[in-house]
């Protein structure tokens, strides 16, 4: 009876009451959980069709709605971590899904997604694909592995293609809906300069051996799992942004201080050397198709957390090493079907690859049939052209 009273409380109340419930969020992000306050004015339904007209109704009710303690939150948390694009993308997801779940209403989602990038000020469109509604940013970053369109000369690039497996949007033509935010005007960035701070509870050990001049390497570093999730849908970008990705905290730690313990008293030369051997041999070779069905490059910290990797994720693994521990300058070279690093050293070591008048030696970090040393080029590659795709000169 008290039930029944109550509910018929209610229904006697001004709507303008009734929609105006406090509502409170709790977003988990790697580890860290932000709490969300706003009312129930920025709970809006959808459930017609998807059209412009509805999305359009759908944006101006929200838009009117309490929605700015949540993007204020949101663009608080982002400067006081220092998020990249990718990650404040991530806890934008994040949100979304405690608004409106994923699974429950995917176009809702999607809008709700697409709301909070434009009022953080992202240049962000939704378009009409044949059966999809597709979410794009405007984006400068070179992008290989989905799809974009231009508009008055600038870029946008689709954030939610891998939701939809079997659409040929390549092929298909997309309708842009055509809403206009003030504000809305940054592009969006897929480069990576830094990663969450994880919680160490989080990471698990594990075991890493290879060969070199005749003794057993044994290694127990840190790897976090979650890096899986993080990189999931990242997209091919260009050698210098995955080349650059950082390793988090933890994993740093607990790698490059057993590389150096491990090459103090080598020569630079040997200290190379064995760096080049441990990204051919501390891990099983194949290739992306193989091991993900598509083309994927792998940061350095994914490619120590996969059994398996290809020549593009050694090469951006050795990179890394070099930088951090040697510092040295060098260039990534491109073949038809491999990519492998030049070291530029004092002096140069074997048959030298002349750049912008500097002599560097190739050293080959995958696995080749035949062992190379530093300077060797793979007999495979001796006569077969050959790009710079990225040069790194040390900062002095």
């Amino acid at each position: 009876m008290l039930i029944l009273s109550f509910v018929a409380l209610m229904a006697l109340l001004p709507q303008s009451l009734w929609s105006q419930q406090p509502l409170n969020l709790s977003v988990e992000y790697f580890g860290d959980s932000l709490q969300l306050h706003t009312n129930s004015t920025v709970d809006i339904p959808y459930s017609l069709p998807v059209s412009e007209q509805g999305i359009t109704a759908f944006y101006n009710t929200l838009d009117k709605s309490n929605y700015s303690p949540v993007v204020d939150s949101l663009l608080s948390y982002r400067k006081m971590h220092a998020l990249n694009d990718w990650f404040y993308y991530q806890l934008i997801r994040r949100t979304a899904e405690q608004i409106a779940p994923k699974a429950d209403n995917y176009t809702r989602y999607t809008l709700y997604k697409w709301f909070l990038l434009v009022k953080s000020g992202y240049d962000a469109k939704l378009a009409l694909g044949r059966n999809e509604l597709l979410l794009y940013v405007k984006s400068t970053d070179s992008i290989y592995d989905i799809p974009y369109y231009v508009r008055n000369g600038d870029q946008y690039v689709c954030l939610n293609i891998h939701d939809y497996a079997n659409a040929d949007i390549y092929k298909d033509s997309v309708q842009e809906i055509e809403i206009e935010v003030p504000g809305a005007a940054s592009a969006f960035s897929y480069a990576i300069d830094r990663l969450p701070e994880f919680k160490a509870d989080e990471y698990t050990d594990k075991e890493l051996a290879f060969n070199f001049d005749n003794k057993t390497y044994h290694f127990l570093i840190k790897i976090n799992p979650l890096l899986k999730k993080v990189f999931a849908n990242y997209p091919v970008v260009d050698f210098a942004s995955y080349f650059n990705i950082p390793m988090s905290r933890e994993t740093y730690n607990s790698l490059i201080s057993l590389l150096k313990k491990n090459i103090k008293g080598m020569s630079q030369e040997q200290g190379v050397d064995y760096l080049m051997c441990f990204s051919r041999y501390a891990f099983l070779y194949e290739n992306d198709q193989q091991n993900f069905g598509k083309e994927k490059h792998m940061s350095p910290e994914e490619t120590l957390l996969y059994d398996h990797s290809d020549c593009d994720d050694r090469a951006a693994l050795f990179f890394y090493l070099v930088k951090e521990i040697y510092n040295l300058p060098m260039i990534a070279l491109l073949y038809p079907s491999h990519i492998t690093v030049a070291i530029q050293f004092d002096s140069p070591v074997g048959t030298p690859v002349i750049y912008n008048g500097k002599k560097y030696s190739v050293c080959d970090p995958t696995s080749q049939a035949k062992a190379l040393g530093i300077g060797d080029i793979s007999p495979d590659l001796r006569d077969k052209s050959y790009k710079v795709v990225y040069s790194y000169e040390p900062v002095k």
